[in-house]
């Protein structure tokens, strides 16, 4: 009746390990690191970088615990606070000569302190927040009338492209602030002018009168269009905050939008200050130009005279010089996606582009024009150009689906696609409110929560033991079952903990007790009815399940709801809140049910169990008690 088979058996003690394997690595801490990321989109981070690092740091007498090469990233782990500020000096100096071209990003960082064995498996220690680790936070401002400025003069230049293609003479297209002025000459082509205006530019709104001899028409983009163009720049501008991010290897960093045109930016664990606000504010645009194949471009390419007027020089990744033509014929906004592949002639890696319908019109003109010839992408970050690839233009490309191949490997092919998709800030931003965290006072908040959820698992363990004797021992072991899968599950989805989460772990634990309570007083009941200990055991946990499953099912869609609308803290709060309660079902139930088998569903002639003071009438009605 009361015996468990062996394969439930088994269950428990692989839970037990899994979760003891699981929940180890975060007792042994962080430890200080050095992380080295690319600088530039278009830099690497190789084997050669980490040569590079290790001969820097051997150069300097420093003895690293590991240097470690990961997928976009060295990272090297000190062992302490002193070493790790000189790594850092003797690797900037070897890796950074120049401040003002900075290829790479050395910054400060914390890395967990579990030994290899438990890597090698896997198992991680959870993310500790902002509140917990220390940080940095920051507010910036988005600006958003530059954004609308920026919109107006792209759809400035898309008026001044469909008036020529539908033969609509002006007099001049200007753009005063936000409005785009255009001069015609006469009321018949304003008339048509407003014709293609209300056909072609559904966003804009205009007005329109006479000034001096001529007619002035004056568009603006409307209320609504502009509320939908702060709203792209500010989740354009969240998504390039991500992408910059990961280069300083920032463990669930919180992006969030406040406001309208605010973004809250935490990055928990980072020491460096001053290397995230650079990252942050690092600006990058793309750029499509035409090579300049005159001689005399030629001739300054390989360093022998000067660059043609109209041209200017920059350098490829291999250090070839190419000199490209001033006029930009496409910019990073006419792109919508970029993907690796191959060749289909000549299957050799390849690029392929997808435009806006403004940049494929452009673009077919200009292949169409210029088959033969080179065309540069360029990448510019913080004023400084560098050309990312310069193909051959191999025919007239239409439809706005482009293919850019040649010496390309696929590694590279993949490289240049990911940059090419990774865009560039819609707006300028400003930090408009700055703080740190420091460790020593995420660290206190580790120990007051720490110690909340000690002192409440203790006290709650006692309470129980001196209540339900024995089955109170039972219900404090499965409660520790549920505090150790908890924490084993929450650092398997590498969750981030954040003081609300030990708020909610502490709760979880309170509420999981609670299922053994009515397991507990079910048992009592049987044994008041009269029925068998063993009896009372069974029906005790076969009528509190679904009581349990009812309560638990309820909280559990609560939970559900906090973590599908909530943000920030709410929503870590929710995940230990949903977690805490699927592993409190398991280990209320099923594990405590497995050490009351084993304790007492051997004994065939079972007399009495360890459960407190059972209140009993007797015939009489009087009331004795029974243990």
């Amino acid at each position: 009746m009361n015996r468990y088979p062996v394969w439930k058996y088994a269950i428990m003690v692989i839970a037990l390990l899994v979760g003891t394997l699981y929940t180890l690595p975060n007792f042994f801490g962080e430890a200080p690191a050095v992380q080295v990321s690319p600088g530039k989109a278009t830099v690497k981070v190789d084997s050669t970088t980490r040569t590079r690092v290790e001969q820097a740091l051997a150069a300097a007498g420093i003895q690293a615990e590991a240097v470690t090469l990961e997928s976009t990233s060295v990272k090297v782990r000190l062992g302490s606070g002193d070493l790790q500020l000189q790594a850092k000096d003797a690797i900037q100096k070897a890796l950074v000569p120049d401040p003002n071209e900075a290829s790479y990003v050395v910054a400060l960082n914390l890395l967990s302190g579990s030994p290899n064995w438990l890597s090698a498996l896997r198992a991680a220690p959870m993310y500790l927040g902002l509140d917990l680790r220390g940080g940095v936070h920051f507010m910036l401002q988005v600006d958003m009338q530059a954004a609308l400025t920026k919109k107006a003069e792209s759809l400035g230049g898309d008026l001044r492209s469909i008036l020529r293609e539908k033969n609509v003479r002006h007099g001049g297209i200007s753009r005063n602030g936000q409005a785009i002025e255009v001069r015609f000459r006469d009321m018949q082509t304003l008339q048509a002018a407003k014709a293609v205006l209300a056909d072609q530019f559904a966003d804009l709104q205009s007005v329109d009168g006479p000034e001096g001899t001529d007619y002035k028409l004056t568009a603006t983009i409307r209320p609504e269009a502009a509320r939908r163009v702060q709203e792209q720049a500010l989740k354009q501008n969240m998504v390039t905050l991500h992408n910059r991010i990961n280069e300083l290897g920032v463990a669930e960093p919180v992006i969030q939008q406040q406001g309208l045109d605010r973004i809250v930016v935490q990055l928990p664990g980072v020491q460096d200050t001053a290397k995230a606000k650079d990252i942050l504010g690092r600006t990058a645009t793309l750029e499509v130009r035409m090579v300049d194949e005159s001689s005399e471009a030629r001739s300054a390419e390989m360093g022998n005279g000067p660059v043609p007027f109209g041209a200017e020089r920059y350098l490829e990744r291999s250090g070839q010089a190419v000199i490209v033509k001033k006029q930009v014929v496409l910019t990073g906004d006419n792109l919508t996606d970029a993907q690796p592949g191959f060749d289909n002639q000549t299957q050799e890696a390849a690029v392929h582009l997808t435009l806006d319908a403004k940049g494929a019109r452009i673009f077919k003109d200009i292949t169409r024009e210029n088959v033969g010839k080179r065309m540069a992408i360029l990448l510019f970050e913080k004023g400084k150009g560098e050309v990312v690839t310069a193909p051959v233009i191999r025919s007239e490309i239409a439809g706005g689906r482009v293919q850019i191949s040649g010496r390309m490997t696929s590694e590279e092919a993949a490289d240049v696609a990911l940059l090419l998709r990774a865009g560039s800030l819609a707006a300028p931003m400003e930090i408009i409110e700055e703080f740190t965290i420091g460790p020593t006072l995420g660290a206190e908040n580790i120990t007051k929560g720490f110690q909340s959820v000690a002192w409440g698992f203790a006290v709650i363990c006692a309470f129980m033991a001196v209540y339900y004797m024995l089955f109170g021992l039972f219900s404090g072991l499965a409660l520790a079952m549920n505090l150790l899968l908890l924490v084993a599950v929450l650092s398997m989805l590498q969750a981030t903990l954040t003081l609300p989460g030990m708020a909610a772990m502490a709760l979880a634990l309170g509420m999981a007790i609670d299922s053994n309570v009515l397991i507990n007083e079910r048992v009592r009941e049987e044994l008041r009815n009269g029925a068998s200990p063993q009896a009372a055991i069974n029906a005790g946990y076969d009528r509190a399940w679904g009581t349990i499953f009812d309560s638990n099912i309820t909280t559990l869609i609560a939970g559900v709801a906090l973590l599908a609308f909530g943000s920030g803290p709410v929503r870590g709060f929710a995940v230990v809140h949903c977690v805490g309660i699927l592993t409190s079902m398991f280990s209320a139930v099923f594990f405590s049910r497995g050490l009351v088998n084993l304790w007492y569903g051997r004994k065939k002639k079972l007399k009495s169990v360890s459960i407190g003071t059972v209140w009993r009438p007797d015939a009489d009605g009087a009331i004795t008690k029974a243990e």
